[in-house]
């Protein structure tokens, strides 16, 4: 049989798209406007906190403006601490910044590569506040350990679980575990809405400060409808992005299956080459393998930035995962070594839901043959 041979770049990221999303925007296009405004948010959220298992959740613009919600609601601001892993998107220490708090970087685990709960303990200080735990390209956190540290210091949890729907650690959904749960529906996300995210919480008291801190701080209890009492956000999700998004949501358990499969496929292919190791999930959790992801952690003749050329030529699309984010030029960088040679020498492989056998059959074929691995 005639191998497989690409004619256009085989993409990191892609998604799925059924005529489910077109039916429901058109629908919201036509009729959700003036008393219809809000149907397609109220589905939306009300489908999400149900696959997450929390009793209330709440659209937004990006899991960026739900974590920012969330530290300005429970009171996080100057001076405080909150901790986070080195190896996530720049943004999960970014929110702690916009409320003027400090980010404070520990090193994350070499096989989940999410925070190391063993290296808490010692950044807690008496001024921090709170933990982010990130579940990293779909791999959840070990939130069993998380929370227990956190009860122990009395300190609050956000999961940053931007790319993580429908992964769970010891059966639980992530993002149900931590007083805040956010999430992203960006458009290289296993769920989209083109831009988007979403937030969750099991506490009243917290959901309706966050729901006034996101709408500019309106009263709920003058008599004015547009009487503000203090400063308030906005962070909303339009009703045709929810549309879109609930249509997604409704699909999840088809979008994880094939993104475990792309994994699978590459697994079958790559995972047994010495010093090559991929994000394979932990015993006691399911990962959504968002990213398939691979760390080139022994001696290849080829390093990570040239594999990723040299791929290019191939036309297959990769990224380097995010670096140690502590390096970064807008706080004190940290000495977590583990964060630092995986952000070194690790890589995305393309995962979006358009790929077949015969496509990660050649992407691996490629991976092989600049790493010398016949």
């Amino acid at each position: 049989m005639k191998k497989y041979q690409p004619k256009n770049l085989i993409l990191t990221a892609g998604p799925s798209i059924s005529e489910k999303e077109i039916n429901y925007v058109r629908d919201a296009a036509q009729n959700g406007w003036n008393e219809n405004w809000s149907g397609y948010l109220n589905k939306f959220e009300n489908k999400f906190s149900e696959i997450i298992d929390t009793k209330f959740a709440m659209a937004t613009s990006s899991c960026t403006g739900a974590m920012h919600l969330s530290l300005l609601a429970l009171g996080i601001g100057d001076g405080d601490e909150v901790i986070v892993p080195d190896l996530t998107w720049v943004a999960t220490a970014s929110v702690i910044k916009y409320v003027g708090a400090n980010p404070v970087f520990v090193d994350v685990d070499e096989n989940t590569w999410t925070i190391d709960p063993n290296k808490i303990h010692e950044a807690i200080t008496k001024r921090t506040k709170a933990i982010i735990p990130v579940h990293l390209y779909g791999q959840p956190s070990k939130m069993d350990d998380v929370m227990d540290i956190s009860k122990e210091y009395d300190l609050f949890v956000i999961e940053d679980a931007a790319p993580a729907i429908g992964a769970t650690s010891n059966g639980k959904c992530v993002g149900s575990f931590g007083n805040v749960g956010t999430f992203s529906f960006q458009g290289a996300k296993m769920v989209v809405t083109g831009e988007g995210g979403m937030l969750v919480t099991d506490d009243e008291k917290l959901y309706n400060k966050i729901q006034k801190v996101g709408d500019h701080g309106r009263s709920k209890t003058h008599w004015h409808a547009f009487w503000i009492d203090e400063l308030g956000y906005k962070y909303k999700m339009s009703n045709l992005q929810a549309a879109f998004g609930l249509a997604q949501i409704e699909r999840i358990d088809e979008l994880v299956n094939k993104k475990r499969q792309i994994f699978d496929w590459y697994n079958k292919r790559l995972g047994n080459i010495d010093g090559l190791k991929l994000n394979k999930e932990a015993e006691w959790a399911k990962s959504i393998y968002w990213m398939t992801s691979i760390y080139l952690k022994g001696k290849f003749d080829i390093d990570r930035d040239s594999l990723i050329h040299k791929l290019k030529e191939d036309l297959v699309d990769t990224r380097p995962v995010f670096p140690k984010i502590s390096r970064y030029p807008l706080w004190d960088e940290y000495d977590n070594p583990i964060s630092q040679n995986i952000g070194d020498n690790a890589l995305n492989l393309p995962s979006g839901h358009n790929l077949t056998e015969d496509h990660i059959d050649y992407i691996c074929n490629c991976i092989r043959k600049h790493l010398g691995v016949f």
